[in-house]
């Protein structure tokens, strides 16, 4: 089940999602040190993220699935999210060089449909990020954070399904090893948490995330579809814009 826009929002408006956003990019920036003049999107809740790449990137874009609903989003600026079926994205085929799924896979009720509608957009040398809770780390049995919904992955359960859907995976890495906490002693902690958890405990940390390509000599995946291909761009707003979602 999709968590809402809003309980994400709120979140990382936390010291604990501020810590753990932080953590999340700086293994991101590892993985993607550069995606200069790049068409980028982000399914599920990516915009804390986003933010990153934006300004090498062409273009920048979040498709928010419809269960989860959709925040306008750069503050103070034209709106670059879009309100989606997981199933249809309304992207045109090959037309992003980097896919960035967060809050996203864990989530689905359509998971496969999904990523085959990556695979659809992804361009043919794309890339594609997954980011989903370790099934072995603290995050995904403490419910302080949206990493405790949905379900959680090992790196081999999440690249055996990107494998099953036409990707190959490229590189993995586990990250946040500092534990869910509201306290402040704790989170100031978090670089030496980091350090200490990839030596020691590298199987424990509290997000997995999968880099892969694009499988493109094992056939194209088809599916009949049943439904009309529709989004919606969120207008400048605070609240989830319920009165755009659109069902399956």
């Amino acid at each position: 089940m999709w968590m809402d826009a809003v309980d994400l929002r709120e979140f990382y408006a936390t010291p604990t999602g501020r810590v753990a956003q932080r953590v999340v990019r700086q293994n991101l920036r590892q993985m993607w040190p550069d995606v200069t003049g790049m068409n980028m999107l982000g399914i599920g809740y990516t915009t804390p993220y986003l933010g990153l790449f934006r300004p090498e990137a062409s273009r920048t874009l979040a498709a928010m699935p419809a269960r989860q609903g959709v925040l306008h989003w750069p503050p103070g600026e034209p709106g670059l999210t879009a309100l989606v079926n997981e199933r249809e994205l309304p992207f045109a085929d090959l037309s992003m060089d980097r896919i960035l799924l967060i809050h996203a896979v864990e989530s689905s009720e359509r998971l496969r449909s999904m990523l085959r509608e990556v695979w659809r957009v992804l361009s043919d040398s794309g890339r594609v990020i997954i980011v989903a809770p370790n099934r072995r780390g603290l995050w995904a049995r403490l419910e302080l954070s949206p990493f405790a919904h949905g379900q959680p992955y090992s790196p081999t359960q999440l690249s055996r399904l990107l494998r099953d859907n036409m990707f190959t995976p490229i590189q993995s890495q586990v990250g946040l090893y500092v534990p869910p906490s509201r306290a402040r002693l704790m989170l100031s902690a978090a670089p030496a948490w980091e350090q200490i958890g990839r030596r020691l405990f590298p199987a424990f940390g509290g997000v997995v995330m999968v880099e892969a390509g694009k499988e493109i000599y094992a056939g194209q995946l088809t599916e009949k579809r049943a439904t009309r291909r529709a989004f919606a761009f969120a207008p400048p707003g605070k609240g989830t814009n319920r009165a755009h979602r659109k069902s399956d």
